[in-house]
């Protein structure tokens, strides 16, 4: 692959894999399952509640009114292991599952994954492309979530604050293909 002058590639000492992929296709639930393999289409992972090319405008666009159909910008979730890690040292947990956070995929090898900036590309061996398109901000779900299921009360308060800056990307998909549990990922972002 010929580099252009014009793009940065993000290079680390260790690898970035995906440690987990995971599906939210269970009626009324955003918690996800692990699967060995995804396919990945235009509109997102078939079956998943974030699947389609357009969603309703909810709280975070608040240009909009509530219900208005927009672009789906939240196809796909991604969390970093460190990053989960660090997320449970913060709340004093043992620790933080990908699922509990409706994670699409858990990466490793990229500390500061909630930092990547929107517009970078996520590239898998097949070729299947992701677009970042910001940060996953804490929310109320998953804080709820974590405290039901680790049965502590007060839990869920310490979540979001625990999170911020620390919860992970959304994508949108650029490139249709399959994304597979030991995937290693190249990050490209451009200078422009």
């Amino acid at each position: 692959m010929s580099q252009n002058p014009s793009i940065s590639w993000i290079e680390s000492t260790q690898s970035i894999t995906v440690e987990s992929v995971l599906v939210a296709d269970t009626k009324g639930s955003f918690v996800t399952r692990a699967l060995p393999e995804i396919p990945v289409e235009l509109a997102g992972i078939p079956g998943d509640r974030h699947y389609g090319l357009l969603r309703r405008a909810d709280a975070r666009q608040k240009i909009y009114k509530r219900g208005t159909m927009i672009a789906n910008r939240r196809q796909i979730s991604i969390v970093s292991y460190e990053e989960c890690l660090e997320i449970a040292q913060r709340m004093n947990l043992p620790e933080i599952r990908p699922e509990w956070l409706g994670a699409n995929l858990m990466i490793r090898g990229l500390e500061q994954l909630t930092l990547l900036p929107a517009g970078a590309r996520l590239l898998f061996p097949d070729g299947t492309g992701l677009i970042c398109e910001g940060e996953n901000v804490p929310c109320r779900k998953p804080a709820k979530m974590i405290e039901s299921i680790l049965e502590q009360p007060g839990v869920a308060s310490r979540f979001m604050p625990a999170a911020k800056k620390r919860r992970g990307i959304v994508c949108s998909v650029e490139r249709e293909g399959m994304i597979r549990q030991g995937d290693t990922i190249q990050i490209i972002t451009a200078h422009l």
